[in-house]
């Protein structure tokens, strides 16, 4: 039986003149780094000609125009402008968070084998931790629920959970699994790093702790990203480094970084403002609709498995064949050759039993990129 094509969505109108990325490489890889827009850069670099007119100036009044970044894009967010810091990126994110939450010896953190490297090395610096094996292949969201409920113990203190897991580009943090946690006292620290710009209402599942990126799908400079908290928990929030601003507390307190560059979080409200001039519900419905059609694509050569995944998000994985990057140093080495010998840069992840590849749909992508991975990519499969 012939699988049905979806149909590639027409080129984003001015979608690629709004980047400065070279035209002679095929990015379907904005999750890993984003790429931030021209109207963005331009923002950010007249900040750092004011900083560099008058440094005493932008210094000085660099907190309150923090904090008034902050607003605009927590507002933006649906979250709490009182409770939501500026940070440089998610695993700053986690690391804030897990040390504002009181452990006691034995006191155990749940995370998945689908959590982000840096941020399940964060809670095991914390305390003992439980790993709960997420297959790939995972059918649905109430199997990814139960499968992650299975695996609380009497010890279990705390969930760390990604919102959309990054190599299988699927929701795990359902605002249905977090209630079931919280019911069950458990404190939920939710890896949002895909989330803002790419989910419409993406604090809607309540976490305790929320840490996403700005600079993935929100169009902000890189080194931009928030943590949101929740009432409860935002007194025990404490700076990674004491700061001159430690006697407001949070936010604050864990803003101030002295001469640090701060461009990036004041110029991170215009990429939400830009998104929101593109239509966000538009550019959404593309850019799920171009990594559909690319993961239809590569589905189609043999040995390639596509995984299970979420309706209306921006990215899509499947499985390579067995003996196919199994390692971290065979994923890299197939993710290079691919850059360096086609031109296409994507996402290799490895895994026992054969890898993954992971597509992303950005405004700058066109339908005939996908076509071209997939033209190329079987001579690179064991």
């Amino acid at each position: 039986m012939t699988r049905q094509m979806p149909t590639p969505p027409a080129e984003f109108p001015g979608g690629r003149a709004l980047f400065r990325l070279d035209p002679a490489i095929s990015h379907l890889n904005h999750g890993s780094f984003g790429a931030v827009p021209i109207p963005v850069q331009d923002a950010q670099a007249a900040l750092r000609e004011e900083a560099h007119a008058d440094p005493d100036a932008f210094f000085i009044g660099a907190a309150d125009r923090i904090a008034a970044a902050r607003t605009r894009v927590a507002r933006r967010l649906g979250a709490d402008p009182d409770g939501t810091a500026f940070i440089a990126n998610a695993t700053e994110g986690a690391n804030l968070a897990l040390d504002a939450v009181p452990l006691a010896d034995g006191d155990e953190i749940l995370v998945t084998d689908h959590g982000y490297g840096t941020v399940v090395a964060a809670a095991a610096r914390r305390a003992r931790i439980t790993t709960v094996a997420l297959a790939p292949d995972l059918p649905d969201e109430d199997a990814v629920r139960e499968t992650v409920l299975a695996g609380l113990t009497p010890r279990t203190k705390v969930a760390v959970l990604d919102h959309i897991s990054s190599p299988t580009a699927r929701l795990i943090a359902s605002p249905g699994l977090l209630a079931d946690l919280a019911a069950r006292g458990i404190t939920t620290l939710v890896d949002a790093a895909h989330a803002p710009g790419m989910i419409a209402d993406p604090l809607a599942g309540g976490a305790d702790f929320w840490f996403g990126n700005l600079h993935k799908w929100g169009y902000a400079p890189s080194g931009s990203a928030v943590l949101a908290v929740a009432p409860a928990h935002r007194a025990r929030v404490r700076a990674l480094v004491p700061s001159w601003e430690d006697e407001h507390g949070f936010p604050r307190s864990v803003e101030n970084r002295a001469t640090a560059d701060y461009t990036g979080w004041l110029a991170a409200p215009e990429g939400l403002d830009l998104l929101d001039r593109l239509d966000a519900a538009k550019v959404r419905a593309h850019n799920s609709a171009l990594a559909a059609h690319g993961a239809a694509l590569l589905a189609e050569i043999p040995g390639i498995t596509p995984l299970p995944y979420t309706e209306g998000l921006a990215m899509r994985a499947l499985r390579l064949p067995p003996g196919t990057a199994e390692t971290q140093e065979d994923a890299r080495v197939l993710r290079e050759r691919i850059a360096a010998e086609l031109g296409i840069r994507v996402l290799i992840w490895p895994w026992p039993g054969g890898g993954g590849i992971r597509v992303c749909g950005q405004i700058y992508n066109r339908p005939e990129e996908y076509e071209r991975l997939a033209a190329g990519l079987p001579a690179y499969l064991s």
